[in-house]
C-alpha cells in the first residue's frame, strides 16, 4: 500500500498579514508591533516593556503548535524603550493613583482610614519629649487617648491639659481638633480633590448626603465650609482677646488663650488650657456668650449656616433640614436650660454659690454645651444624679448633621418624634413644615438610633465588668465619649487601661458616625427586583 505523505493543511498567510497570535518579523514587521509589546504610559504600571507572548511547543509527531506553552526567552528592550524619567516618575506615583481610586470608589472606607492615620500621627507627636511640660516621653496610652479626643473633638482627658502638655503639645492638640472639626466626609472630599483633582460620583453622593447639597455643589460647599469655619474662629478670637486682657493677662498669653479657646469652642473640642479651667469665668458674660454662640455655630452644622447665609432675607425658603435642625436644637436648648437650672439652682456645690446672673449664664452654657462641646464653668461631678440622667439624654441626641457635634443628631431625633406623633394620630404620612418625609428617611433614623444605643449598651457592660464604679457614672462617661461631648464625672484618669481603650474606640466610632462606619464596612446598595408579599405581624 502506498503511503500518502501527510501535508500541512494550514493555509499560507496572505502577503502583509500575520497569523493570529504571532508578531510579524523581518521585512513585514509593522511599526505598531514594537509598540504593542511595551506598556503605554497611561496603562497600569506593570513594567516598562510588555511581557513577550507565550508560544506553544510543536507537537513531536505532527510538528504543529499543539504542545504545552513554553516560556520564551526575554526580549531585549527595543531602541528608545529604556526606562525614562517619565516612566520612573509614574512608577513612583502609582500608589497615589491607588489612593485616588479609593477616594472615588470607596470614600467611606478611605475617610475612616485617613481619620485613623491622623490619630496615629498626632499620637506620635504627643509621644515626643517636646510635647510634655516635663520634657519626658508621655505614656503611649495617654498620648493615644488625648490624640483621639482631640481629633474626634471630644475633650475627655486622662491628664490635665493645662499643666501636663507643653506649648508644642497644646499646638498639636488644637490643630488636631481643627482638622477633626471639618468632619469625616469633608476630609475625604478634600483628599480626593488633592490627589485626583476631582471628586468621583460616589464621593459626591456621600458628601451631598452628608451635607444636604446637590451633587454639583460639593466642591463649592467644601470651600464654603473652610471659609465659614475660618471666619467664625477669627471672630471668636477678636471677641475673646479683650476679655482675657481685662483679666490681667499680657498680650502674648491673652492672644494665645483667645486663639486656643476660639478653635476649641467652634469645633466643640472641649479642651481648656487655662489653669483652673473656666471656673474663674463663671460669672463673666463676655466669656460665657462667645462660648454659647460659638458652640451653637459649630453644632448646628455647616449646611444650616450656609443655607441661612444664602437665604437670610427669605426664611420661608429655608430647606426642611435647616428648619428641623433649628427648631429641634432651640427647643432642646430652652427645655434643658430650664430643667438643669431647676435641678441645680440651690446646689451649694454647683449653682448655689453663684449670683443670679451667674446661675442664668451657667444654665445656658450647660443647656447648649451638654449636647456638643462639653465646656462647663462648674464641675459636672458635683451635679445631682437627676441632672446626670438628663444630660445623658441630651448628649445622646447631640447636635446637627455635618457639624462638629456628635450624637445621633437632632434631625434624627426630630424624625423619630414626628413618626411617633403621626402614628399616634393615625396619619398615613409623616409631615413637617409642608413637606412629607420619605419612609427611607424614617428607616435611616431608626437604624442610626438603634446602632448608637447598641454601641452604648455594649460599652457600658464592658466598663461595668472592668471597674467597680456605679452605673450612673459609667453611663455618663460612655455616652459622653460616644457623643464626643467631653463631660465627665471625674472618673476618666482613674479608669483601668482596658476601659480607657474602650473609651478611645467609643470616641472614634462616635466621631466617624454610625452610618459612616457601617458604610465603610459595606458600601453598596442592594436593589431587589422581586419583592415579597406584605404581611403585618403583631407589634406591642
Amino acid at each position: 500500500m502506498a503511503t500518502v505523505p501527510q501535508t500541512d493543511t494550514a493555509q499560507e498567510p496572505e502577503p502583509g498579514r500575520t497569523p493570529r497570535g504571532e508578531e510579524p518579523a523581518g521585512e513585514h514587521a509593522s511599526p505598531q508591533a514594537g509598540r504593542r509589546r511595551q506598556a503605554h504610559w497611561h496603562a497600569p504600571l506593570v513594567g516598562v516593556v510588555g511581557r513577550p507572548w507565550k508560544r506553544r511547543k510543536k507537537h513531536p509527531a505532527t510538528g504543529q503548535g499543539a504542545g504545552p506553552l513554553e516560556e520564551p526567552s526575554p526580549l531585549p528592550p527595543l531602541p528608545g524603550t529604556e526606562p525614562t524619567g517619565l516612566r520612573r516618575l509614574l512608577r513612583h506615583i502609582e500608589p497615589l493613583s491607588q489612593i485616588a481610586r479609593a477616594a472615588r470608589f470607596y470614600p467611606a472606607r478611605l475617610a475612616v482610614t485617613v481619620f485613623a492615620a491622623i490619630i496615629m500621627v498626632v499620637t506620635l507627636l504627643l509621644s515626643l519629649p517636646i510635647a510634655t511640660a516635663s520634657g519626658k516621653h508621655s505614656d503611649f496610652l495617654d498620648a493615644l487617648f488625648t490624640a483621639t479626643s482631640a481629633v474626634c473633638v471630644t475633650g475627655l482627658n486622662t491628664v490635665d491639659t493645662a499643666t501636663y502638655w507643653s506649648t508644642f503639645g497644646h499646638v498639636v492638640i488644637i490643630l488636631a481638633a481643627a482638622v477633626g472639626g471639618l468632619g469625616v466626609m469633608t476630609l475625604a472630599s478634600l483628599l480626593s480633590l488633592a490627589v485626583s483633582r476631582h471628586v468621583g460620583l460616589t464621593q459626591r453622593m456621600l458628601a451631598a448626603s452628608e451635607n444636604q447639597s446637590r451633587l454639583g455643589e460639593v466642591g463649592r460647599l467644601l470651600r464654603a465650609v473652610i471659609y465659614t469655619a475660618t471666619g467664625c474662629e477669627l471672630l471668636l478670637i477678636l471677641i475673646l482677646l479683650p476679655c482675657f486682657l481685662s483679666h490681667g493677662l499680657d498680650v502674648g498669653h491673652a492672644l494665645w488663650y483667645a486663639f486656643f479657646m476660639a478653635l476649641s469652642i467652634f469645633n466643640n473640642a472641649g479642651f481648656v488650657i487655662m489653669p483652673g479651667g473656666l471656673a474663674a469665668y463663671s460669672t463673666d458674660w463676655w466669656i460665657g456668650l462667645p462660648i454659647i454662640l460659638g458652640t451653637f455655630m459649630g453644632a448646628v452644622g455647616f449646611p444650616v449656616i450656609l443655607d441661612i447665609m444664602g437665604r437670610r432675607r427669605h426664611p420661608r425658603t429655608w430647606s426642611l433640614h435647616t428648619k428641623l435642625t433649628l427648631t429641634t436644637y432651640l427647643a432642646l436648648t430652652v427645655a434643658s436650660t430650664l430643667a438643669i437650672a431647676t435641678f441645680e439652682w440651690n446646689n451649694p456645690l454647683t449653682y448655689g454659690s453663684l449670683p443670679t446672673s451667674g446661675k442664668i449664664m451657667t444654665a445656658l452654657i450647660n443647656g447648649v454645651n451638654a449636647r456638643s462641646s462639653g465646656l462647663s464653668t462648674i464641675p459636672p461631678e458635683h451635679m445631682h444624679e437627676a441632672t446626670w440622667f438628663l444630660q445623658d439624654a441630651l448628649m445622646f441626641v447631640g447636635g446637627g448633621s455635618a457639624s462638629t457635634a456628635g450624637g445621633i443628631k437632632v434631625t434624627t431625633f426630630a424624625v423619630l418624634l414626628l413618626a411617633i406623633l403621626a402614628e399616634a394620630r393615625g396619619d398615613q404620612d409623616i409631615e413637617a413644615f409642608g413637606r412629607r418625609i420619605t419612609p427611607s428617611t424614617v428607616r435611616l433614623s431608626v437604624a442610626v438610633a438603634f446602632i448608637g444605643s447598641s454601641i452604648i449598651g455594649l460599652a457600658t457592660l464592658l466598663l461595668l465588668q472592668m471597674t467597680n464604679l456605679s452605673l450612673d457614672r459609667i453611663l455618663f462617661e460612655v455616652i459622653s465619649a460616644f457623643a464626643t461631648v467631653g463631660l465627665s464625672t471625674g472618673i476618666t484618669p482613674s479608669l483601668p487601661d482596658g476601659a480607657k481603650y474602650v473609651i478611645v474606640a467609643l470616641m472614634f466610632v462616635g466621631r466617624v458616625g454610625t452610618m459612616t462606619a457601617a458604610s465603610a464596612l459595606a458600601l453598596r446598595e442592594r436593589r431587589r427586583v422581586i419583592r415579597m408579599p406584605e404581611a403585618s405581624p403583631m407589634i406591642g
